[in-house]
């Protein structure tokens, strides 16, 4: 096993280093020398097939599948990066961790840290979900909640790892060892569709690591799909370099979006976008943005018609199938993956905020009057848009 850098392809022996010493750029891990994750039981997630939302997409004739990555133990698919990273740290005796996040690596690091008995540093953007922070917290990590975007937390994570002699596991391709944990995602999405590769995988994308695992996985299994990064339209630097035409990915100023997981500007690692970007050229494929009323449909519908509770990053690939399908790149017959990349319990922020079919019931005693109540709700499909809040939650206990 060997590092190897992506641009100059420069090779070292395996160590702890986070960029290439020639040229500066993004190092990936090349083989493997037996080192195993440090699992509590990631990865395997299930592949379902969404039949009722291939109906709700019209002049749709294809299938489609969602690969649920919210199965994983802290409810996202950093998991596997997180698993990966800490087994070699655990086997060369390092003895803490750091990690930036907009949340859900953050809650990875916390869980698999505390599960192997390691000092972790988990630093995040102040305005970082709660529910996520609580998670965080929750596992006892240090948790520093930064003011600014999340390059402002990823750079004091750099800076922490230095200086305290940490590994740093941020899930932005800084960590090779961390990103070489989603190859598997690429081979299990092949082996699960019996060989028979997919059209198109949509992958909702901050950074990209993601991309990179899918396109790899399927690439050493010897099959051919087009990769659909798609960001959300208030912080999209690799879409807007594809839109333009572009090789290399500027940063994006002020990130304004409900997708926290993918809300990442890229400043002063650009060159993770623009790596994206290559992997997402070379696949055939393209990069798409999102609005966040798009995300807030596709949660929608995720919950409703498939049964999957997921957070506005999670469905930010169910919310570009309208684009794809409009924009002409579906053929009859195509086999299309979405992602879902985090659990909605991460930022049920935005559920609140959509309609629900909930009545308060004032004499419970009346079963005739609450039973038609119910029959006329399920007949309309009568939707009110009375609040999740937590008064109406006591009150349905």
């Amino acid at each position: 096993m060997k590092l190897r850098c992506v641009d100059c392809m420069a090779e070292l022996a395996p160590r702890w280093a986070y960029e290439c010493q020639a040229c500066g750029g993004i190092l990936e891990q090349v083989g493997n020398d037996g080192v195993p994750p440090f699992s509590f039981g990631e990865g395997q997630t299930p592949l379902i097939r969404a039949e009722r939302l291939e109906r709700a997409l019209p002049g749709f004739k294809g299938e489609l599948w969602l690969k649920d990555e919210t199965r994983n133990p802290s409810g996202s698919f950093k998991d596997r990066l997180i698993a990966a990273a800490l087994g070699r740290a655990i086997a060369t005796g390092v003895r803490g961790v750091v990690c930036a996040s907009s949340g859900n690596a953050g809650a990875a690091t916390a869980v698999y840290a505390a599960r192997a008995g390691m000092p972790a540093i988990v630093v995040v953007p102040a305005h970082t979900p709660p529910n996520k922070v609580t998670q965080i917290a929750a596992h006892g990590a240090v948790l520093l909640l930064v003011e600014g975007n999340y390059s402002r937390s990823y750079d004091l994570a750099r800076a922490l790892a230095e200086r305290h002699g940490f590994v740093n596991l941020t899930t932005t391709f800084i960590n090779p060892y961390a990103v070489a944990g989603l190859t598997a995602v690429g081979r299990e999405l092949f082996a699960q569709l019996d060989g028979v590769p997919p059209s198109h995988v949509l992958i909702p994308t901050g950074s990209g690591p993601l991309v990179k695992g899918v396109w790899q996985g399927l690439k050493e299994a010897g099959a051919a799909t087009h990769l659909v990064a798609v960001q959300a339209e208030g912080c999209a630097p690799i879409a807007r370099a594809f839109a333009a035409g572009a090789e290399h990915v500027t940063a994006w100023s002020t990130p304004e979006t409900i997708a926290s997981g993918i809300s990442d500007p890229l400043i002063g690692y650009e060159r993770d976008g623009s790596y994206t970007l290559r992997l997402v050229k070379e696949s055939g494929g393209l990069v798409l943005a999102v609005s966040d009323a798009q995300l807030r449909e596709a949660m929608f519908r995720l919950a409703r018609l498939e049964g999957v509770y997921a957070e506005p990053t999670g469905a930010s690939s169910v919310a570009a199938l309208q684009q794809l399908l409009g924009g002409g790149h579906l053929a009859p017959g195509s086999r299309i993956v979405c992602l879902i990349t985090g659990h909605g319990f991460k930022d049920g922020g935005a559920f609140q905020e959509m309609p629900v079919r909930t009545h308060r019931v004032v004499d419970p005693e009346d079963t005739a009057a609450v039973a038609r109540l119910c029959e006329a709700a399920i007949e309309q499909g009568e939707e009110t848009s009375l609040s999740l809040g937590p008064g109406v939650l006591r009150s349905l206990a």
